[in-house]
């Protein structure tokens, strides 16, 4: 398993005895081998990498809302590119809004799925400084979303499925957003997707923020990964609303409820993808065939509904958010 270059707050102790392991390792190549060969703090050392699993299993087993924020905005959580690169073949992008330009923070195209043909959309931040300022750090701007509604219509004219990748803080908040119609922009996507006659499904690969994550997840299914959240705002500004203090943004977190279990128990999300001990991070490959696993699953069984059933299936998924008894 790769060690994650970037430990989190809360996984301090895990980033303590991995470095007490590399530290006996360089004492261990520097030291005559043993009568049979083996290192001279092996036993040591394989103690010690026993103990880091023991650790992250049990620390990734009780992480509480806030926590499954800090994951779900890890850097080295498997970006949108990295799901075309581990589920999509004969990718091929389409750019702009033929409107006003292209924007790099919602990535689309057509590709395959496994051998099925697919339209693909989904919030691409970026890595370093240069990626996340091209992608905005993945906030899309009204033409992003125009993108989106373009992409669909493709989508439902040619009869392709839309698989869509949510990671994203939320829509970009700036002026200039605001005065090309960034609230337009999203309520136009989010109609587009509830009103397709093909299926689409959506996964929340980190975060889910507000209606920039929306506008691409109204979808006939919508999965989330194990410490993906996904709610109308985040806690920071929630919490400086509310609380008019940011540091409240724990206690927000817990209150929202936004972390996949409770997700799944009021319906907002329709299913968890598991992720390995220690997180999405700690092994990307894995992650992305469970991410591609699970959607092949649920996408065979939309295949088989005609449009119109589709549109009814999807009606009836977001009528029943939020109901209590009958």
């Amino acid at each position: 398993m790769a060690t994650p270059r970037h430990y989190l707050d809360f996984e301090r102790p895990i980033a303590d005895l991995e470095a007490k392991i590399e530290e006996l390792s360089k004492l261990s190549e520097a030291t005559e081998p043993q009568v049979d060969g083996s290192g001279s703090f092996d036993a040591e050392i394989d103690a010690l990498r026993k103990r880091v699993e023991a650790v992250r299993a049990d620390t990734y087993a009780n992480l509480d809302a806030w926590r499954k924020v800090q994951v779900a905005r890890h850097p080295e959580r498997p970006h949108f590119v990295d799901y075309i690169d581990g589920l999509i073949t004969d990718w091929q992008e389409l750019k702009g809004d033929r409107a006003f330009g292209d924007d790099q923070a919602l990535i689309g195209g057509m590709g395959r799925f496994r051998g099925r043909p697919v339209m693909v959309i989904g919030n691409e931040k970026g890595r370093d400084t240069a990626s996340r300022i091209k992608h905005n750090f993945g906030m899309g701007r009204p033409e992003g979303y125009r993108k989106a509604v373009r992409l669909m219509d493709l989508a439902d004219r040619f009869g392709l499925p839309v698989l869509s990748f949510v990671d994203t803080a939320g829509a970009f908040p700036g002026k200039e957003g605001e005065e090309r119609g960034q609230g337009e922009a999203i309520a136009r996507s989010t109609e587009r997707g509830l009103t397709l006659g093909v299926p689409m499904i959506a996964t929340i690969t980190g975060e889910g923020g507000s209606g920039g994550a929306l506008a691409i997840a109204a979808a006939n299914k919508v999965l989330i990964l194990e410490h993906s959240t996904y709610s109308v705002i985040s806690p920071e500004p929630g919490s400086a609303i509310l609380f008019r203090d940011r540091a409240q943004a724990p206690h927000m977190a817990n209150a929202m409820k936004i972390s996949p279990e409770d997700l799944l128990r009021f319906g907002v999300v329709d299913g968890i993808i598991s992720e390995p001990p220690g997180g999405a991070h700690s092994d990307p490959a894995s992650t992305i065939l469970a991410v591609g696993d699970t959607v092949e699953e649920e996408l065979d069984k939309l295949i088989k509904l005609s449009p119109d059933q589709l549109r009814a299936q999807r009606a009836e998924r977001f009528y029943a958010i939020g109901t209590v008894g009958q």
